[in-house]
């Protein structure tokens, strides 16, 4: 691949013995000397260091410091309430375009005199564009080309972040917060893609090779490549943009329902006003053709992304097929998440893949396959 780029943290990698394949146009770590197996659970029982500098993070702030306003803008892209969005919180969110399509998934954190948008690595460029022709002449739109993404994931993140600042602690699950780390402010949010509880932290590109090096000094902590990340987020059921969404797949037939928020629906205080908004609100109320599912195979081999889905062994009709599948270091078995006709996602429903010639079942469940762990504030 021509002019594939490196994050700041490539010589790190190289020098931890990181087996590297191209990304979204980044040669990245897909796995260390321990393995993708033991990283996997290293991050399930302890924690996981992860570079993700390949994404975006895209800052939105108002060209008149209008904060109605910049909500305004921001809500003709996404479905989701932005005014409920209290400052130092965030949330999962999605431009969507004219047919109801995904362009893509993100997380945006309100940070009080601007927002900060986490887009995908492969589709950063794009959202960046979208936004400088949608509302780029009322909101200044910059790109963070100068800061670095580190995740630390898995139940000893917390404790492994605490012994430099005691704020850690006191963040839930979606908080974001500004935490001075190693005499560097770090903006922090307590969230992930793995389904454990974990923080990412956005970080000069300067310091970031210094920081992460000091959390590998710690036991607890191992470096993890892409291929653990892919398997963990399998198991918490999250989705990955390319594979189990894109700019056809409504978030309906995604099941992504939960994201469109009551007040964008039809009979909300700002119903609709966003990209698309008559497709997805149509299917909110009448439903869809086919929908996101979660699969268990019945033997050991793993159904991959491009396997066919049959209602039969015998069935000549597809109806359905796989985007994701792999192997459960967790569960010790194979899951998917797949997209089938509605009429059939119903669990402990009997479908059959077929593999290499030969059709093997699989049963619909319920996501996650893993319970996910995240710190969330209870109500008092």
């Amino acid at each position: 691949m021509t002019n594939i780029k490196k994050t700041p943290l490539y010589e790190l990698h190289d020098r931890l013995g990181a087996k590297f394949v191209p990304f979204a146009g980044y040669k990245m770590p897909v796995q260390y000397s321990t393995g993708v197996m033991k990283e996997h659970l290293h991050t399930r029982s302890s924690a996981g260091l992860f570079d993700v500098s390949h994404m975006g993070q895209i800052k939105v702030s108002s060209k008149r410091g209008d904060a109605v306003g910049l909500l305004n803008c921001l809500e003709e892209l996404m479905p989701c309430d932005l005014r409920f969005l209290s400052k130092d919180r965030q949330c999962y969110s999605f431009f969507t375009n004219d047919r109801g399509g995904l362009s893509d998934d993100l997380m945006i954190a309100n940070r009080g005199s601007h927002f900060l948008i986490i887009v995908n690595a492969s589709r950063k460029l794009d959202d960046f564009s979208h936004l400088e022709k949608k509302i780029g002449d009322r909101c200044q739109i910059e790109l963070l080309a100068d800061r670095s993404l580190l995740a630390l994931q898995g139940p000893l993140a917390s404790k492994v972040l605490e012994k430099y600042n005691s704020s850690f602690a006191r963040m839930f699950f979606l908080d974001v917060k500004t935490i001075t780390l190693l005499g560097v402010e770090c903006w922090v949010s307590r969230s992930g893609y793995t389904g454990e509880d974990g923080f990412e932290l956005s970080i000069p590109s300067e310091d970031v090779k210094r920081i992460a090096e000091e959390f590998l000094t710690h036991e607890d902590v191992l470096p993890i490549g892409l291929g653990a990340r892919d398997s963990l987020r399998l198991e918490a059921g999250l989705c990955l943009y390319g594979n189990d969404l894109d700019e056809i797949t409504t978030p309906i037939e995604a099941n992504l329902n939960w994201a469109v928020h009551k007040v964008r629906r039809i009979g909300g205080e700002r119903e609709g006003g966003f990209i698309g908004d008559q497709i997805i609100l149509g299917q909110l109320a009448s439903g869809t053709d086919i929908k996101r599912v979660a699969l268990l195979p019945k033997e050991r081999a793993p159904i991959r992304e491009g396997c066919a889905l049959f209602e039969t062994a015998e069935s000549t009709s597809s109806v359905g097929h796989v985007t994701s599948g792999g192997f459960s270091p967790t569960l010790q078995k194979p899951i998917s998440l797949a997209y089938i006709k509605s009429d059939l996602a119903t669990k402990n429903n009997e479908l059959f893949a077929e593999v290499r010639g030969k059709r093997m079942g699989v049963t619909v469940t319920t996501l996650p396959f893993v319970k996910t762990k995240y710190k969330i504030k209870t109500k008092e």
